[in-house]
Parts: C-alpha cells; structure tokens; sequence
C-alpha cells in the first residue's frame, strides 16, 4: 500500500513535470540512515535526495517514518505526497506551491 502511495504522488507529479523528472528515481526504503549521536528529537527524515553529476537523481521516501506519524490511510496519502513534492521542489530549486499549486 505505502508504495502504491509513491508511486500515486510520483504519477500526479509526472503529467506536470515530466521532462524535469525523467532523470529521477523515486524510491520507498523503510527507515533512514541515522548517522551516530542523532536522536528522535533531532528528526527522523521522512525522506531523501540524492544528486548526482551526471544529472541523476534519486528520492527516497522512508515508509515506518511516515506510517508512524499518520492515524490514517488518508493523512498518510497526503503526507506521502507533501513529502515527494518538497524533495521534488528542492531537486528543482522551486517552492512546493510551484511544484504543485493544487496541493
């Protein structure tokens, strides 16, 4: 279910910006990396970007971050997209409401 969520969000965002996102992964790993000495009150991500020189790039939305901050399927769904379309914005170098003026 939480990928289908992704992939939701990815699909939505692809019919607006689909030549600037051709070159991106979009990705679902369960929890983040937390280097040593950070703690829960430091922030646990929900999510990742990863650029490359070669233009690549890759987003990575933590699943168990994101499960255990939502009540619901529908509050996860909306968390899920705000989530993809911030590290889509910050990829683009453009404010989420750009990104997305409907969200």
């Amino acid at each position: 279910m939480f990928d289908d969520l992704v992939l939701d969000a990815v699909e939505r965002l692809e019919r607006l910006w689909a030549r600037e996102l051709a070159n991106v992964e979009f990705l679902v790993e369960d929890v983040p990396k937390v280097p040593r000495g950070v703690t829960a009150e430091d922030g646990i991500p929900f999510s990742r970007l990863e650029t490359a020189r070669s233009g690549r790039a890759r987003i990575i939305v933590y699943r168990r971050p994101v499960e255990i901050r939502t009540k619901d399927p529908e509050e996860m769904a909306l968390l899920v997209y705000d989530t993809v379309v911030e590290e889509v914005a910050n990829l683009l170098g453009l404010e989420p409401e750009t990104v997305d003026p409907e969200a």
